[in-house]
């Protein structure tokens, strides 16, 4: 079915022969008008435009972070269920190894691996969040680079990614250190 170019400039007539009796322009609401939050709407407002209109991030969280107040074993918990996700998160069928994310998306070459690197550099930067010293950051850094380097290498870059781990690597040696240091 197509349509001619009368129709497209000049839309037909409703069906039942007579136009829309509906007019929105000017019209006045009909009792109070309320925000998704529940609170009415000032009409007054509503005519000033959207002056008044604004995000406001972060709103009960605390310094505009998206995971909220988290405790420190909460912060753990949420860096160790991410490096299992990244490295021992599925099992090869009929074998017992191990991989995860980390090597279905190394598979894509240089992105792939830019893409994990990046995701483990943030491993890092939450242990530095988390007090971790210079030279355990270090020893992690260099467990990323090596990750990321070697990984870089087509096919046999991926089986030393799934062999290596360096996320799990990096959560257990922040989890030695921080299981040395006195609670508070």
């Amino acid at each position: 079915m197509t349509m001619s170019d009368d129709d497209i400039l000049a839309p037909r007539q409703s069906r039942s022969g007579s136009r829309s009796r509906a007019n929105f322009a000017g019209a006045e609401p009909r009792g109070p008008i309320i925000d998704q939050d529940g609170h009415e709407i000032r009409p007054e407002a509503l005519k000033q435009g959207f002056r008044e209109f604004r995000f406001v991030f972060g709103q009960g969280r605390g310094n505009g972070n998206p995971f909220g107040n988290l405790t420190r074993e909460q912060r753990i918990a949420r860096l160790e269920a991410l490096a299992k996700l990244l490295d021992v998160a599925f099992i090869l069928p009929g074998t017992n190894i191990r991989y995860g994310i980390d090597g279905l998306i190394g598979l894509i070459p240089i992105v792939g691996d830019i893409i994990t690197t990046a995701i483990s550099l943030w491993l890092v930067r939450e242990a530095r969040a988390l007090g971790a010293p210079w030279y355990l950051t270090a020893r992690m850094l260099g467990n990323v680079a090596v990750d990321g380097v070697v990984g870089m290498v087509p096919l046999a870059g991926d089986a030393f990614d799934v062999m290596f781990r360096a996320n799990m690597r990096n959560v257990r040696l922040l989890r030695r250190w921080l299981d040395k240091q006195p609670r508070i």
